[in-house]
């Protein structure tokens, strides 16, 4: 019997979520006419907005957790979903899985929950990429090539952007939620100086908590071509103004996948994780620029950290600004 709904399940970080797109894309080719539903965390929701193979976007709000979690699992159990396909690993999730009243469930092995699902795949960090990891949960259901992720900006968002889509433009997102991914300001401002008489723009990009990072960096580099939009785009806005870019400048963070999700030019900054880790870009046009020292210490954990436990941060500081300026030749 062919499935007619789906549930899948991501409700992590946005790139996660980004990277979770890729599983819609190969189920919707592979079953068009099934209904597919995703649930994410409350703030992710903006990346789904009016996705065409989407029937629902569920929202789970963290905030009186336990309490949103019993209607959460009320309302997927009297959905009755075909396949149930959980991305993620933890326990929260995997009482959702276990629990949804589902036909299938299927989810990682590492997940605490996953004894009682229907099936259980083996989750093997730096053997796959993410989206391939993904792949293995569905693999039974359509084949084992994965699929690209895809987000879909509206006419709407694309219009927001494109009194700014002028010129040579570059974009910039020079933060990220943990300390040791992120590439030093001092050095996105080298970047600039560096890059910034063969653009028309350079927009530096994020979330409205780093508007003051953006901000300073702009007043350092006190260039009137730098415009700090950190805040003031939604999360397709801003997929809509990379997608067109002439190089997006990114650290192993976020806007990474936004470049992957829009195949867009993208150059990509690891400094405390490592590629192999399964979540490098995407993109048709990428580049990927890390420390070329020996470092014993990197790298030092899959997320990274709010201080470099070493205290030199080396594997930011030993990138060479120029390395990273030459990618746009």
């Amino acid at each position: 019997m062919r499935p007619k709904s789906f549930l899948i399940i991501q409700t992590a970080f946005i790139g996660d979520v980004i990277l979770a797109t890729a599983l819609i894309e190969k189920l919707h080719a592979f079953f068009p006419n099934a209904h597919i539903d995703f649930l994410l965390r409350k703030g992710n929701e903006g990346l789904l907005v009016n996705h065409p193979y989407l029937r629902e976007v569920i929202v789970f709000d963290k905030k009186n957790k336990y309490s949103n979690l019993w209607k959460l699992l009320k309302k997927i159990r009297s959905t009755r979903y075909d396949v149930l396909i959980n991305a993620q690993r933890f326990a929260t999730t995997g009482i959702v899985t276990a629990f949804a009243n589902a036909t299938e469930t299927v989810g990682f092995d590492k997940n605490p929950f996953s004894f009682l699902f229907s099936r259980r795949i083996k989750h093997q960090v730096g053997a796959l990429h993410e989206i391939d990891r993904n792949q293995k949960l569905i693999e039974h259901l359509t084949d084992s090539k994965s699929a690209k992720p895809r987000l879909y900006p509206s006419l709407e968002h694309q219009e927001k952007v494109r009194p700014l889509m002028v010129g040579n433009y570059y974009c910039l997102a020079p933060t990220s939620v943990w300390f040791t991914k992120q590439w030093p300001a001092e050095k996105w401002i080298e970047l600039i100086q560096l890059t910034s008489s063969k653009a028309d723009s350079i927009y530096l990009l994020g979330a409205p908590t780093d508007h003051h990072v953006c901000e300073s960096i702009r007043l350092t580099v006190s260039n009137n071509k730098v415009v700090n939009l950190a805040g003031k785009l939604s999360f397709l806005e801003s997929a809509a103004l990379m997608q067109h870019a002439a190089m997006n400048f990114v650290n192993d963070s976020a806007p990474m996948h936004l470049a992957s999700a829009m195949n867009a030019r993208v150059t990509a900054i690891f400094c405390s994780t490592v590629p192999s880790f399964g979540f490098g870009p995407l993109s048709d046009q990428s580049n990927i620029i890390e420390t070329q020292e020996k470092l014993s210490c990197r790298p030092c954990g899959l997320h990274g950290y709010k201080d470099c436990p070493k205290g030199h941060f080396q594997c930011a500081y030993s990138i060479d600004v120029l390395r990273v300026a030459d990618a746009i030749k």
